[in-house]
């Protein structure tokens, strides 16, 4: 083989394995994919209902999002916080509404019958109440953080993001600020006011509304997000206020955040799994290693959040498959070697295992 022909086989190689790397992004960002920081599920299905209250073409927003209306009766659902990027862009263009994040959370009902707000109704105190809570918080979000500070006089609590993607997102920002005031407000029996509201990002046009809707001074282009108010707050008893039923709430927060915890495992081995699964040879061995754990503990963990690795590459295997041939119209072949099969026979037997139909068969019926 003479040197040009060398040099061309290398560029193809090249380009083929790139195009297969830009539609596996392209599908981790469709599905959600293998992204470690997520929301709580109810955080979705309380936008739904202030989505309802609004008129907004529901159907058409989750199609554009990429939704499956089954989690808004999931209970336990999590959803990848870097999709909120797509869903409030999506609200914006279906409502035409420049203010969309302010006008969701304003309709949306008060954050109710979670263990969040049982074990802060049954604190002592708003203070013992919110720090309590701020304790637990992974239960709602893995990515926004709610920080309670104390500035001179004034308490305030400041709300952040883990992820560089969504921290300046300003619709988010307004909406979980809001939605922090409703449930204060809920709390202390409609008592709770803000002394006033920063946000990092700009303002396009007029503050009214936001003065309107907050009920407070609003500052824009300011160091965080944060929302400032008395802290004679902080001494106000909670009138469900019970040391037993404390207890129970709090054992049970502790059980739900180690709940997720042991999830965790499954997102970081799914991740990998994505990451090495172009090679073809994906095995329990590699991904620990990559996690920096032994094999024999990387079981055990798997074991303790009620799978093994073989379902999971064979689940991550079977998803990614029936996202290829339901979205792209990439060949039978190309699915094969980037689902990590080394010969199209074997993945044949395998999806018919799966789903009981061939592959040909679910592209068609997808494609009706």
């Amino acid at each position: 083989m003479n040197n040009v022909s060398l040099v061309n086989e290398c560029l193809q190689s090249t380009l083929v394995l790139a195009k297969f790397s830009l539609i596996r992004l392209k599908l981790v960002f469709m599905s959600g994919g293998i992204a470690e920081l997520r929301d709580s599920g109810i955080l979705l299905q309380l936008a739904y209902q202030a989505m309802l209250e609004l008129k907004l073409d529901i159907p058409l927003i989750f199609e554009r999002c990429g939704v499956k209306a089954e989690l808004l009766n999931d209970r336990n659902a999590r959803t990848p916080h870097d999709a909120q990027n797509l869903f409030w862009q999506v609200l914006e263009d279906v409502s035409g509404d420049p203010h969309i994040g302010l006008h969701i959370a304003e309709k949306m009902p008060v954050y109710k019958g979670q263990v969040l707000q049982y074990l802060f109704l049954s604190s002592p105190t708003f203070g013992d109440g919110l720090n309590r809570s701020l304790n637990y918080q992974r239960l709602l979000s893995d990515a926004t953080l709610a920080t309670f500070e104390m500035i001179d006089d004034e308490a305030s609590i400041k709300v952040s993001s883990s992820s560089e993607k969504v921290k300046d997102l300003r619709h988010l920002s307004e909406a979980v600020a809001l939605g922090l005031v409703k449930f204060f407000s809920y709390v202390t029996d409609q008592d709770f006011k803000l002394n006033r509201v920063h946000f990092t990002h700009q303002l396009d046009g007029g503050i009214e509304e936001h003065q309107r809707i907050y009920g407070c001074e609003v500052l824009f282009g300011q160091a965080d997000n944060r929302l400032f108010f008395s802290s004679h707050y902080l001494d106000i008893p909670s009138l469900h206020a019970e040391p037993e039923l404390l207890q129970l709430h709090e054992k049970l927060a502790s059980e739900h955040v180690a709940k997720l915890e042991r999830q965790d495992v499954v997102a970081r081995v799914n991740r990998i799994i994505g990451e090495i699964l172009e090679t073809g040879q994906v095995n329990l061995e590699q991904v620990a290693a990559r996690l920096d754990i032994k094999p024999r503990t990387l079981r055990t963990r798997l074991a303790e959040a009620n799978t093994n690795f073989n379902q999971l590459l064979a689940e991550y295997r079977c998803n990614l498959a029936k996202r290829l041939l339901a979205n792209t119209d990439e060949t039978i072949d190309e699915i094969v070697y980037l689902t990590g099969f080394s010969e199209p026979s074997t993945f044949y037997r395998a999806f018919k295992r799966w789903t009981e139909v061939t592959p040909i068969e679910y592209r068609n019926q997808k494609n009706r």
